[in-house]
């Protein structure tokens, strides 16, 4: 008796796993939309192909840094000697500028 409801039981099950399974067909835009580059493949619109800056902007920059830094001890100097010298305010904005410049320059 199990045997026969064993076979009876795999003759009900057998037909319906081997018959194929229709489906909805593909639409023909949605095979071609899948070879299509995806948002992670698209660069940003708004980001520029240059993203660094020129290393010999970049070279000037820090030399102009470097030269102005070394004339600050000497007009520390001369301001405790009493004497203020005229462009130590706009030298120490330059510098500070400049600095603010390659460091958000080497951050990128």
């Amino acid at each position: 008796m199990k045997l026969f409801l064993s076979v009876l039981l795999i003759s009900a099950i057998l037909p319906c796993t081997l018959q194929p399974q229709t489906s909805k067909p593909i639409p023909p835009g949605i095979r071609q939309a899948d070879k299509l580059p995806g948002p992670a493949d698209v660069p940003p619109l708004n980001q520029s192909q240059a993203a660094h800056p020129a290393a010999q902007t970049m070279r000037e920059q820090a030399r102009e840094l470097s030269d102005l830094a070394q004339t600050i001890p000497e007009d520390v100097s001369r301001f405790n000697g009493g004497t203020l010298p005229k462009d130590m305010s706009e030298k120490l904005k330059r510098i500070e500028k400049l600095s603010k410049t390659l460091r958000s320059e080497l951050s990128r």
